[in-house]
């Protein structure tokens, strides 16, 4: 039951939220025997489709002692039964019109898989005891590599997803948009350099803070990372996995857009835009520490001998980029047409996945967004800088 804040929902409203995803956008309208679990699952579980109806409020959802966690397991082997039970007895015309909203629910559970961990890991540093959830094997001394710059040639380049498979309707349409040379970090900003930031004064120096991250800076007192604190002369951070000493090798994590922002004006940089990051990275194999990693729920320091490391997985990636329409975008029709388009306002995009990524969940196009003061994710940044 526990909600930590508005944008953070309890661990039992996730489950519960994507079993109504299923019940309502499959269940209902293409199920005619399909009897609803329970008539006010409706109302507790819809997240912000305006078009299906009324909904408990968001920040409220950590006083839903009811019902039960058994009972929304339940929920959810009823939701189970009938969507295999539906596709068991589907023609094929019925199968063309269920099997994309099905792939959608999938891969919108795992999007709620993320939320999960991120939402859990946020309630439980309230606790003063810094609960342990997970048992951490060895992650061992890797170090990561020194900075360095990687010169890309830009021009124009085709962004946005072109595959056979599933895709989010913002990862569309494929368009094409010129980049002008620039160079891009080999890996993420460490927090090692993050604590150099710190140190000289970061927080403290409103030169480098857009205005509005300046104004959230001094009404939040933020000094460092979310889940950071410092301990005698070093810096210690909760995790899932309790709270440990930072490792000064692993990639920054959990700062904000106005953090990464904020760092690399001071470091004599910038972040990259979204095509920038896509169109380099589709030059690399999509691979990387993904929740099914040893790295689960703990970035690791960058390893490798590419010339761009640690693209994928361990962190998202704040990019410069605000979260709009690509050219010729059009949001689905009907309710499940809410699902991206309507966010596309103040939002910033992130991209490459995380350490509580589904590996399968990732694309090179796969476009993630959060306001730009959101720290609670596994969000870090590398750098970016034009060629001189």
């Amino acid at each position: 039951m526990i909600q930590s804040m508005t944008e953070a929902s309890p661990a039992k409203w996730n489950l519960a939220h994507t079993s109504w995803f299923f019940e309502t956008f499959i269940l209902k309208p293409h199920a005619e025997a399909y009897q609803p679990y329970h008539k006010e699952f409706g109302y507790l579980f819809n997240s912000y489709y305006n078009q299906i109806g009324e909904r408990h409020p968001r920040a409220e959802r950590g006083m839903l002692s009811r019902p039960s966690l058994d009972e929304v397991i339940a929920y959810r082997s009823h939701v189970d039964r009938a969507i295999l039970g539906l596709i068991d007895a589907a023609d094929n015309d019925l199968l063309a019109v269920i099997a994309p909203l099905i792939v959608l629910g999938c891969a919108h559970e795992q999007q709620h898989q993320e939320l999960l961990l991120t939402d859990l890991q946020h309630g439980l540093y309230q606790n003063p005891l810094a609960p342990v959830v997970y048992e951490l094997e060895d992650p061992g001394e890797n170090v990561a590599p020194a900075l360095a710059w990687r010169q890309m040639e830009g021009g124009v380049c085709d962004i946005g997803w072109n595959g056979d498979g599933f895709a989010f309707d913002n990862e569309e349409p494929r368009h094409k948009v010129y980049l002008h040379p620039f160079e891009l970090a080999n890996r993420a900003v460490t927090n090692a350099e993050f604590i150099a930031f710190i140190e000289d004064g970061g927080y403290e120096d409103p030169t480098h803070w857009l205005a509005d991250a300046w104004d959230v800076v001094n009404r939040e007192d933020w000094k460092a990372p979310l889940y950071w604190r410092k301990a005698g002369d070093g810096w210690r951070q909760y995790t899932l996995f309790g709270e440990r000493p930072v490792n000064p090798h692993a990639p920054v994590c959990h700062v904000s857009f106005y953090e990464a922002d904020a760092f690399a004006s001071w470091a004599g940089a910038r972040l990259p835009t979204e095509f920038e990051w896509e169109a380099a990275a589709s030059l690399f194999p999509l691979k990387g520490r993904f929740m099914e990693s040893g790295a689960l729920r703990l970035p690791a320091p960058a390893s490798g001998d590419e010339r761009l490391l640690q693209l994928f997985g361990d962190v998202w990636e704040w990019t410069a980029s605000p979260y709009v329409a690509y050219p010729g975008y059009a949001p689905p029709g009907g309710a499940v047409g809410e699902y991206n388009g309507k966010f596309m306002s103040g939002q910033m995009v992130l991209k490459g996945g995380s350490c509580a990524t589904p590996a399968a969940h990732m694309r090179v196009s796969y476009r993630n967004f959060f306001p730009p003061q959101a720290r609670w994710q596994f969000s870090g940044f590398r750098l970016a800088r034009d060629c001189k």
